[in-house]
Formats: structure tokens, sequence, C-alpha cells
């Protein structure tokens, strides 16, 4: 399907400065776009790119200024944010095809479970006794939704998600293949046999609405009560989130980061990849922790950035880091200096 650069400027609220008659068809990166295709700018490490891209038309933000000629044949819309714009775009793009509806075969449907409208069901899926599956919902091939769950309307679980039993999760949510929501927290104590006993874990996962999770991710039920994440939490690939901890709401997690139990994340908090953070914790409102560190202590004060192992403020880690890459030289300096001062 094809729209002009003018269609696409009134989808987005932009600004033609061009051919606002060119089409475009596709979407490309802008270092390797071709005619007829749309990108964008958002970062300013690319724009070299955008000097010699053949892309036929650049989304940019407002304050875009060339420093050098552009390309004859590029149309550019100018927007308040590129990236947010482009975010929008693909949004329309994807939702331009027809969602899947009704229930694949074989499927094992409970005969107490509750199916809403519109509901799609992929084949060789498992809904369980008492669940409820909203309108719209989509539930792709190899799910398995637990005992007395909720899928709220719209949500989507992509191929091989398992959902244990109890578990609540809201609308327009993603839940990413093989990710599994509700397993068993890790509990155990030792007994005077020396031996670690199971502590059964009752409790439950609550996600509220907007969530999406990524592939392979693990989220514990509590081992009493509710492990809790907040509407609007994004949650990447590979993450592990221990029984009881609670997200809140709009925090973004990068992959390879585990979450140890019953620790608080506050709202509006950035997590970098391979993060690990310890459990009984509180993690404060708008705290960015920087890939690779290790929180092993609650983060009281809000808004602070973090980083390294463990983590302490980023402003001070990096200036402790050109002492420390810088150690072998000090070290061959001081022993000259000991060298000399033996030979006096």
């Amino acid at each position: 399907m094809e729209f002009t650069s003018q269609q696409i400027a009134e989808l987005i609220n932009g600004k033609v400065e061009g051919d606002n008659e060119i089409l475009v068809n596709k979407f490309s990166k802008i270092e390797n776009a071709e005619f007829h295709s749309l990108s964008f700018l958002a970062n300013p490490k690319y724009e070299t790119y955008i000097y010699q891209t053949k892309a036929s038309v650049v989304l940019v933000n407002n304050d875009f200024i060339p420093s050098k000629p552009l390309p004859k044949t590029l149309t550019l819309i100018k927007v308040e944010n590129a990236y947010e714009s482009l975010a929008k775009l693909l949004n329309f793009y994807e939702n331009m095809g027809s969602k899947p509806t009704g229930i694949e075969s074989p499927v094992f449907i409970h005969d107490s479970a509750k199916i809403g409208k519109a509901v799609y069901i992929g084949a060789f899926s498992y809904i369980s006794e008492g669940v409820v599956i909203g309108d719209n919902a989509q539930i792709h091939s190899h799910c398995h939704i637990g005992k007395a769950s909720t899928i709220g309307e719209n949500s989507v679980l992509n191929p091989g998600v398992k959902i244990y039993q109890n578990t609540i999760l809201g609308e327009n949510c993603i839940i990413h293949s093989n990710a599994v929501i509700g397993s068993d927290g890790f509990g155990f104590a030792p007994n005077t046999e020396n031996e670690y006993k199971k502590v059964s874990q009752i409790g439950n996962v609550i996600i509220k609405d907007h969530v999406e999770i990524g592939a392979n991710t693990t989220i514990d039920r509590a081992t009493i009560g509710s492990t809790v994440i907040n509407k609007g939490v994004k949650i990447d690939n590979l993450v592990q989130i221990g029984h009881n901890v609670e997200v809140g709401e709009n925090t973004v997690i990068a992959a390879q980061t585990g979450v140890a139990g019953s620790t608080k994340i506050d709202t509006d908090v950035m997590i970098g990849g391979q993060v690990g953070i310890g459990g009984h914790l509180k993690i404060s409102k708008g705290t960015k922790i920087a890939a690779q560190s290790g929180i092993s202590k609650s983060v009281v004060k809000e808004n602070t950035v973090l980083q390294g192992t463990p983590a302490f403020s980023s402003n001070q880690f990096k200036r402790s880091f050109v002492l420390f890459k810088n150690f072998p030289g000090l070290k061959k300096e001081i022993e000259a200096i000991q060298s000399e001062l033996k030979k006096s």
C-alpha cells in the first residue's frame, strides 16, 4: 500500500518540505534506504546519512537544520518528535492488517471458561477451568492459560506463552513468546536434616493495563499476596522478576535483568541490561540504573542515576573509572620513583 508524503504528514501532524505527492510504500533505516521508502532521523549521530540517503521521505525534528545540501529527490516531514512520530506510523501500519479471529483446531477449552467476542485462539492451546478471556484478545498457538486466570480485552499472548493459575492480565497487554507468568517463587527453608524444604507459593501475579513483556521473561507468583506489574511497564526479553516484587507504572527494564523477591520499584524507573537488584529493597521514583550494575541497597533519593557494582552515583563512577583504567601506568610510575629513591 502506498501513501503520499502529505497523507503521512496529516497522520502525524507534520509539515512537508519538498514534494507533497511523492509516494512511499515501505519503511527503511536511513543508512540503507531505497527510493519510495520512509525513514527517520532522531539521533544526531546518524545525521551524516541524510546527505546521502536514497529514501524518498525522512521524518526529522522541527529544529533540524541541514548543514549540507540534501539529495534533490528527498522530501522532509518535520514533526515535534521524529521517533515518537515513527512509532505512531508503525502502529498505524501494523493495525491496518486484519486481526485473526476464531478458534482453531485442535484446542482444549474447559466448559467453565468464558470467551469474549472476536477472540482468537490458536491451535494446540489449553484454556483451563474458570478462565476468562476478554473481547478481541489473541491467544496464539501452544499457549497455556492456567485455572481461574483472566486475560483482559485486546491483550495478545504470542506463541508458547505459559500463564499459571490465578494470574490477572489487564487490557491491551502484549506477552511475547515463551514468557512464563506465575511460576513458583524461589522459596526454600532449611530444616533440621540440613535439607531445603520447599515453601509453597500460594499467591499470584497481577499485570495491569498496557504492559509489554518480552520473550523468555519469567515473573514469579507471590508466596502470599501478589507480584504486581503496574500500568504501562515495559519489560524486555530474558528478564527475571522474583516473587512479591512490585514494579511501578511506566518503568522500563532491559534484557537479562534480575529482580530478587519482595523488592518494590517505584514509578518511571529506567533499568539497563544485565542489572542485578537484591531482595527486599526499595527503588525510588525516576531512578536510572546503567547496564551491568548491581543494586545491593535501597535507593532512597528520587531521580538518582547509578552505575557500577555495587552501584553508586554514575558521575562518580565515571570519574573513578578514569583513575582505575590508568592504574597500570600509575603503578609503573610509582615503581620507577621507588627505584630512584632506593638508589639515592
